[in-house]
């Protein structure tokens, strides 16, 4: 019985398993599809850069008809478990799906990351199969012992007892109406059904805080990204249902440059406050939902909502988001894209929407926003009106050299150890406002501009230290991977830095460890020519990703700067206190130096000395300081 239970029980919640991610399919193909029907004339890289955004596959592979990879990308997949076997028994096949397209001439294959969503099935599954497992043996007994007293003639007795029991175990049974010898059986059997309620009860408040955690960002307590996607497909996806209002998005701009710059501690800090901010915003509507997509961006859905109001709610959120830049003193806080929605939408077509939205914000003013009245014709009218907007101020920049340099010291640790200061760039409008650098970056590299910036920071680096007289001074500067392994900027910089000798020797070029992974040929030959030029390399975010000191053998950086993440409470942190000292050490035999960001208490400090770390940066040793 309790077996043919527990296969009914798995058979039901397979087949609901298999249609979910069914559906997903379904939708990653629909996004697909809009994306190629609509944004047509775009590069293939973007495309792919977009897609992986939307979909975050396990794998992606854009190709030529004939079979010429342009863009691929793959992210570490967990080898296939008990429930993965279980699908694929139930007809659910694990492959990779392909796409042609014949005006693109491109064919896309790809494959989802469905892990998530079957760890969470898993834990319902084996959930459900323990209660009833556990239901059946707690009927076992009672039935073992109906059938007993059955047989000495007091059912009707016995009856009695039952019932009280499955009223209310707790409830005092009255054993003198029992037979004889009876009244210990009683007893263990009463105490048996409550110890049998009080762990039901415990796992089933166990089971719906699994739930719970699986659709619940940690940071701000609001519904995550699988919640929006459940609630999406449940009630805005089906045409039979009449509904529309305003949909947003709410892009935290500068949660990374906090992240590296401040630490992790202030990028939770400062989610958490617009959170707040949009909290009560949405609040003011009837029925508003509120939802973190992702590290950086919130989700709003407005219901009965029209456009004119939609103008208002981003009016009084631009009003509280520049209060709080005002308050935390930053470049930025956050900009809001804005589309209309109505029942049966694809969700794929409205992310992409509200996507462009937000490029086009970030080309107004500080904290802007955008708001896609007309949906006709916007996936490819607008999206190119927001490129264009940006490639307009990028050009702008460019020809017009508008940004300022800052510095922001690393502090040696001993006298014999060596440092410099990392030069970091603000970019600015012809209003003298200030980009956020995070999305202007991206957007240049989005536009291919961003070679001609790192040539321009480059150049208004090296007039700047010496019209100062700062050529005694060792200073660091970013450079994107992009320009890392464009052979035309590799000699251009070769021959600039020959131009000053003088300041090239005290040049370190940071460059972050996932960059000069994509090409270890082009990234070697990179650092060959800066150190023939007298220049250094540091090796930035360092610990992010998978190295082997085989990467430092064949490159031969001469620094490496460990990821905020691993500074972060480490004086509390035996984990990341043993790791941080086994890559000094490492580091060490091997004539590398390691640095430390994102430094922002003194116990921090003091613990990452007492790990011999050569440096230290962050807004504890000092705060970024124009040049």
């Amino acid at each position: 019985m309790t077996a043919l239970l527990c296969a009914s029980v798995t058979f039901v919640q397979l087949n609901y398993a298999k249609q979910q991610l069914e559906s997903d399919e379904q939708l990653a193909r629909a996004t697909i599809q809009q994306l190629l029907q609509n944004h047509h004339g775009i590069e293939a890289e973007t495309l792919g850069r977009q897609l992986q955004q939307l979909l975050a596959p396990a794998q992606l592979h854009i190709m030529h008809q004939d079979g010429t990879e342009i863009f691929s990308v793959r992210s570490s997949q967990s080898p296939a478990g008990f429930i993965e076997s279980l699908l694929q028994w139930h007809g659910f096949e694990f492959v990779s799906q392909e796409l042609h397209s014949q005006s693109w001439n491109l064919r896309i294959r790809y494959s989802l990351q469905h892990q998530h969503r079957i760890e969470a099935f898993g834990q319902q599954l084996w959930f459900t199969l323990l209660v009833v497992a556990v239901i059946s043996l707690l009927m076992l007994p009672l039935l073992l012992w109906w059938l007993q007293l059955r047989l000495k003639q007091a059912s009707n007795k016995v009856g009695l007892l039952l019932d009280l029991l499955s009223d209310n175990p707790e409830l005092p049974v009255d054993t003198t109406k029992l037979p004889a010898g009876f009244e210990r059986t009683a007893d263990s059997l009463q105490h048996f059904a409550h110890q049998a309620k009080k762990r039901l009860h415990d796992m089933s408040a166990n089971a719906r805080q699994i739930t719970e955690d699986a659709f619940k960002d940690q940071v701000t307590g609001l519904p995550n990204r699988n919640r929006f996607v459940q609630f999406y497909e449940e009630q805005l996806s089906q045409d039979n249902k009449v509904d529309f209002g305003i949909f947003a998005i709410c892009r935290c701009t500068e949660l990374q440059s906090l992240n590296q710059a401040r630490g992790y501690q202030e990028g939770d800090k400062y989610i958490q406050e617009v959170c707040a901010i949009l909290v009560k915003a949405v609040q003011a509507y009837p029925g508003g939902q509120l939802f973190r997509l992702n590290s950086s961006d919130f989700g709003a859905l407005l219901p009965r909502v029209t456009p004119k109001e939609a103008e208002n709610f981003a009016l009084q959120l631009q009003s509280r988001l520049n209060e709080y830049q005002r308050m935390a003193e930053l470049d930025s806080v956050a900009y809001t894209g804005l589309v209309s929605y109505e029942s049966g939408r694809a969700l794929g077509e409205l992310l992409a929407i509200a996507d462009t939205s937000i490029s086009l914000a970030q080309t107004k003013q500080t904290n802007a926003w955008h708001l896609q009245k007309e949906s006709s014709g916007l996936e490819t009218a607008s999206y190119g009106y927001g490129n264009q907007n940006w490639r307009n101020v990028i050009d702008d920049v460019l020809a017009n050299c508008r940004l300022d340099l800052l510095y922001q010291s690393i502090q040696p640790s001993s006298r014999a150890a060596k440092a410099y200061s990392e030069i970091l760039v603000r970019f600015k409008t012809q209003e003298s406002q200030v980009l956020p650098t995070a999305s202007f970056l991206a957007m240049a590299e989005k536009l291919d501009r961003i070679v001609a910036l790192d040539r321009l920071i480059i150049e208004t680096a090296l007039t700047t230290i010496k019209n100062k007289n700062l050529q005694d001074q060792y200073f660091g500067l970013n450079l994107s991977a992009r320009s890392v392994h464009d052979d035309q900027f590799i000699i251009w910089l070769e021959r600039r830095l020959l131009k000053d000798a003088t300041i090239a020797s005290k040049l370190i070029f940071e460059v972050t460890e996932f960059g000069l992974q994509q090409n270890l040929k082009t990234s070697k030959r990179f650092i060959d020519m800066a150190h023939r030029s007298g220049a250094r390399i540091t090796v930035e975010r360092f610990g992010i990703g998978i190295t082997s000191f085989k990467f430092f053998r064949d490159l031969k950086p001469d620094y490496i700067k460990m990821d905020g993440s691993y500074t972060r409470h480490i004086d509390d942190d035996k984990n990341n206190q043993y790791f941080l000292r086994l890559m000094i050490d490492l580091a060490h035999r091997i004539g590398v130096g390691v640095f430390a960001e994102s430094v922002e208490t003194q116990e921090e400090k003091h613990m990452l000395d007492s790990l011999f770390i050569d440096g230290c940066q962050g807004y504890y040793i000092g705060k970024p300081t124009p040049l």
